[in-house]
């Protein structure tokens, strides 16, 4: 499952934000880093926030295929 953690500066006092879907996905476009998923829009942060978006979702192992 996608998983991105958006931390804010300190000196925002904002608090960090975990958001998780299977169908997340992240793109900037315009000064905007702009989460969504298969419903649209989930999220959307300026760039002159200063916040950092991390990418914390665990790395799926493929499937071991046979033959």
């Amino acid at each position: 499952m996608a998983a991105y953690l958006i931390i804010h500066p300190r000196d925002q006092r904002r608090d960090d934000v975990l958001i998780e879907d299977p169908a997340l996905t992240l793109r900037f476009e315009a000064g905007w880093a702009v989460l969504s998923d298969d419903r649209g829009v989930c999220l959307a942060i300026p760039s002159g926030q200063g916040a950092s978006i991390q990418r914390v979702d665990e790395e799926q192992k493929p499937a071991p295929q046979e033959g």
